[in-house]
């Protein structure tokens, strides 16, 4: 690319980094960023070369807005594999453009785009911050007084490695992967020998006592190394009746205040030793009988599945655009929730996905399969009555549907908001009930 503007400096650009469908389904990004002027360009994984080119050409898909993509190659679970292509695509937009700003929308980038902002000195969360946020037994390193009592088992030491030094029940999870693949509990030391045994060889395995307790994330905002909005979410998971983490429902803010202070000043002293300097954290904690808040793992990221929705519908306000100002220097701020607001995954028997319907006054599902883009949730002021604002169908018709292991599993989900938690509560009970899934009989599986 040749500049032809007076002075010859290369035109200003934000690189987004990401899943190309995480990208798209938080358009925000891109509207914002174009509106600035700014060119904008997407680093992705390979395997959305196709998809991405065809989108692109589409005016009337988000897409539309990127001017330059690059893909890269590599695989969430082998550390660092995305590192040597991101490099070299970023050197080449380094000759074509003035790059200002950059942000991960998704995990999948997330430690390139560390380095590319600490080569370029750009806002973002710091080398520390995300080169420990991409590592599970990293997190361990830098953040053990967070954490319960742990082990890493390297690649290679398997066999070797002591597993009785632990008090079981203990967790075991692969240590770069994300949305709970491979997450498991494990009842003694017998079985965990099988379960390691069970990862690919080249993958390192945190090992750590269970914690028992509710489990909450904290998102905050992060400015110049002090946060400047922070906010509890409480979630609840598949632990209750299988042995996987796959969340369920999120709920934003957390309706029993009592437990914010443990859990807001535990994040802000944690994103402190990982000298988190710009951006958003996304902090899922547990709070344990004693009180204490026990660390599961932390995001240099914006959180995932719905909470971005969540947050606007709560607040009034989205929170794309700040993170954006961050990303750019720019001041930036966020207003306290006022509505409740709550995103819920239903569980489904195994089969074949036949049909989804909804018995509710102006809703219909969403069928938004993979890589379809959700739909825009306006939200509704501060008294208004309690609302379903979409079902979403995250599968397409006659899809296989498994038992829920991980993120990727789940088919249907829904957003609510009321003006207070107890409304809330009673409006999920409803939806639950108007909401039927159909399911067919698949290979392998009795009626």
């Amino acid at each position: 690319m040749t500049d032809t503007r007076p002075g010859g400096r290369a035109p200003e650009a934000f690189v987004l980094t990401g899943a190309f469908w995480v990208v798209c389904r938080n358009p925000r990004y891109l509207q914002e960023l174009s509106a600035r002027g700014l060119k904008v360009l997407l680093i992705t994984p390979e395997s959305y070369r196709e998809v991405a080119r065809t989108c692109m050409k589409d005016p009337d898909h988000p897409a539309s807005l990127i001017d330059d993509i690059a893909f890269v190659d590599g695989s969430l679970d082998q550390e660092g594999s995305f590192i040597p292509g991101f490099i070299a695509r970023a050197r080449d937009w380094r000759r074509q453009y003035t790059v200002v700003g950059a942000y991960a929308v998704g995990e999948t980038l997330v430690e390139p785009t560390g380095l590319l902002g600490d080569a370029l000195g750009l806002p973002g969360p710091g080398l520390r911050a995300t080169r420990a946020c991409r590592s599970k037994y990293l997190q361990r390193w830098y953040l053990d007084e967070f954490g319960p009592a742990s082990l890493v088992v390297p690649p290679g030491e398997r066999e070797e490695t002591a597993l009785d030094g632990l008090a079981y029940p203990v967790v075991a999870k692969p240590a770069t992967r994300h949305s709970s693949s491979g997450v498991v509990t494990v009842a003694d030391a017998a079985e965990l020998r099988d379960r390691l045994a069970d990862y690919p060889a080249y993958e390192t395995v945190l090992v750590e006592e269970q914690v028992q307790g509710q489990e909450y994330s904290v998102e905050s905002l992060v400015q110049g190394g002090e946060v400047i909005f922070a906010s509890v979410t409480r979630k609840e998971t598949t632990e209750s009746h299988a042995r996987s983490f796959v969340e369920l429902s999120h709920s934003v803010p957390n309706a029993r205040t009592e437990e914010d202070e443990a859990l807001l000043s535990a994040s802000r002293r944690l994103l402190t030793t990982l000298d988190f300097r710009d951006g958003i954290a996304h902090a899922e904690w547990r709070l344990g009988a004693d009180g204490r808040p026990y660390l599961m793992e932390i995001a240099a990221r914006t959180p995932g599945d719905g909470l971005l929705a969540l947050y606007q519908l709560a607040t009034g306000r989205p929170l794309e655009p700040e993170i954006v100002r961050i990303a750019l220097g720019e001041h930036a701020s966020y207003p306290a929730p006022r509505r409740w607001a709550r995103q819920v995954y239903l569980d489904h028997e195994p089969g074949t996905l036949e049909d989804v319907t909804v018995d509710w006054p102006g809703v219909s599902p969403v069928w938004v399969g993979d890589g379809g883009m959700w739909p825009e949730l306006a939200p509704g002021g501060p008294d208004a009555p309690p609302t379903l604002r979409a079902v979403l169908v995250l599968k397409d018709k006659g899809a296989p549907l498994s038992p829920l292991t991980s993120s990727d599993d789940r088919a249907v989900t829904f957003l609510i908001d009321a003006p207070t938690p107890g409304e809330l509560d009673e409006l999920e009970r409803r939806v639950r009930a108007a909401v039927t899934l159909t399911v067919g009989t698949a290979a392998g599986h009795g009626s």
